[in-house]
């Protein structure tokens, strides 16, 4: 089955306060990884095409557990397990399952990042926690690390998408 987004891009509005400004820079970040992977079908969304063994779906999937990692395990708290389990070694996070479908994968995300935004919709910018690395960070910083991170990621999407099949763009 072909892959097709379910999600659209908006544009972010340059005169946003603050706030809005960082989460519309985020949602805008989500959808164009998003975007990378359609029109494709399952085994290249899957297929390993860096020596590290990065995958399109592989990218999508280490988003979902780094966004529910800041947002809801550090930032909100909660006392939650990884979303993926972690079979161990590095980077496992961006290695994908037999048994994990686009659907399942993409799905994952998309929960996560709903549940995200809904944890910053509550929270205050200013806001301070604690990281596992024992340094504190605002809510604020927090958004700026995952523009960051699905920005960097996003660069690696457009790679791999033009070595699958010629695809370039934003």
């Amino acid at each position: 089955m072909v892959f097709t987004s379910p999600v659209d891009r908006a544009v972010p509005n340059r005169l946003a306060d603050e706030r809005d400004a960082l989460t519309q820079q985020l949602d805008f970040h989500r959808a164009t990884l998003l975007r990378k992977l359609d029109g494709l079908e399952a085994e290249p969304l899957r297929r390993p095409m860096t020596a590290s063994g990065l995958s399109l779906l592989g990218l999508v999937k280490h988003l979902a557990e780094t966004e529910h990692g800041w947002f809801l395990k550090i930032y909100a708290g909660l006392p939650e397990p990884d979303l993926f389990p972690i079979d161990g070694g590095p980077d496992a996070d961006f290695r994908v399952g037999t048994d994990e479908t686009a659907g399942v994968v993409v799905g994952q995300y998309l929960r996560t990042c709903e549940r995200a935004r809904a944890v910053v919709a509550a929270g205050d910018l200013d806001d301070v926690v604690a990281t596992p690395s024992g340094a504190e960070a605002n809510l604020r910083a927090i958004l700026l690390h995952m523009i960051q991170e699905t920005a960097r990621h996003n660069g690696h999407a457009d790679i791999i998408r033009e070595s699958l099949d010629g695809t370039t763009g934003d």
